[in-house]
């Protein structure tokens, strides 16, 4: 199964800015590890949200609004997609991953639909 590990926000993250080039460095230490065991599909980082925007729908309405967007701990700084066996490997994995972030940080998981699931 696929899934998304997604890497959440953090006031500093927000700020934007490079992270540290040790974080840089642990990461593509973990990133190989991860391409090392056929588990690594993609990966990537994002840019702060005032470097974004949001469309919202309602019915044919569309309307756009810029960032930056608030509830900092609930928006995605980063993601892989990651292709294991089970809920349990990810953790797994993730619990190996170095800290994504200069403090405490979060990261989710989520399984990610294929396409026999709409059969």
């Amino acid at each position: 199964m696929r899934v998304m590990v997604i890497v959440k926000a953090t006031e500093a993250s927000e700020e934007g800015g490079k992270p540290p080039a040790d974080l840089l460095a642990d990461m593509g230490a973990f990133n190989q590890t991860l391409i090392d065991a056929g588990l690594f599909v993609d990966a990537g980082g994002l840019k702060e949200t005032r470097k974004g925007a949001r469309v919202a729908f309602s019915g044919a309405d569309r309307t756009a609004t810029k960032g930056p967007f608030p509830n900092v701990n609930e928006l995605a700084a980063g993601y892989w997609i990651w292709r294991v066996k089970d809920l349990d490997e990810a953790i797994e994995w993730v619990k190996r991953c170095p800290n994504p972030m200069p403090g405490p940080s979060v990261i989710e998981i989520r399984e990610m639909f294929e396409m026999e699931d709409f059969a």
